[in-house]
């Protein structure tokens, strides 16, 4: 793919190298010319000096012929501005932009812009790590919102099959991490999957 990435810090440079090293051609864009050097020594793909405010420095970047662009700078208000003139300008569908305020980010995806927000990414590994549960965690598809959680069975299930499970309100249990972390999806019509101690099931719903 041809990946545009607006923002050279840490996460911005991160991304790069690693789509880089995925076999991607990308480009990144960034005001601060000493940003580039967080960059790998292998590093091929274009750098470009500039503020992605200017449309010719996105010209220049390559955003017309992108197939994806990634807004990852550290002010939210510019990431939304560029991603809206990325999409509304420049016709790149896929358009991805870092907000780093949790009670913005819900508010810009209703405006059609798909965001990723590190806070809560963040505040979900930190209560998985601290209580040892782990959080929702969610997914957008379009305009649909699916919630993901994992928590471990219930001892008085424990011996008995999956789909006796009871189901909390609009939700769908689709597997369970074993427990000796194998991955087993209740997808196999037919076939039992028994429920031993430890195993943890993995449970899906809308929240929108």
């Amino acid at each position: 793919m041809n990946i545009l990435v607006v923002g050279c810090g840490r996460l911005g440079a991160k991304l790069v190298n690693t789509l880089f090293g995925l076999g991607h051609y990308v480009s990144v864009v960034d005001h601060n010319p000493d940003s580039f050097k967080q960059l790998d020594p292998d590093f091929d793909g274009m750098t470009l000096l500039g503020t992605p405010l200017n449309m010719d420095v996105l010209r220049d970047a390559g955003v017309e012929s992108c197939d994806s662009v990634a807004v990852v700078t550290s002010d939210d208000n510019l990431n939304i501005t560029v991603s809206q003139i990325v999409k509304e300008f420049f016709y790149v569908d896929n358009v991805v932009a870092k907000i780093n305020s949790p009670a913005r980010e819900r508010a810009f995806y209703n405006l059609g812009l798909k965001t990723i927000c590190p806070t809560n990414l963040a505040c979900g590994s930190f209560i998985s790590a601290l209580t040892g549960k782990n959080s929702e965690q969610q997914v957008h598809f379009g305009l649909h919102t699916l919630g993901v959680t994992v928590r471990e069975v219930d001892p008085k299930f424990i011996g008995r099959d999956l789909k006796d499970m009871p189901r909390r309100k609009s939700e769908v249990i689709v597997g369970i991490i074993s427990y000796d972390g194998q991955l087993i999806l209740d997808s196999t019509k037919g076939k039992s999957v028994v429920l031993s101690a430890k195993d943890r099931l993995i449970c899906v719903r809308a929240t929108d």
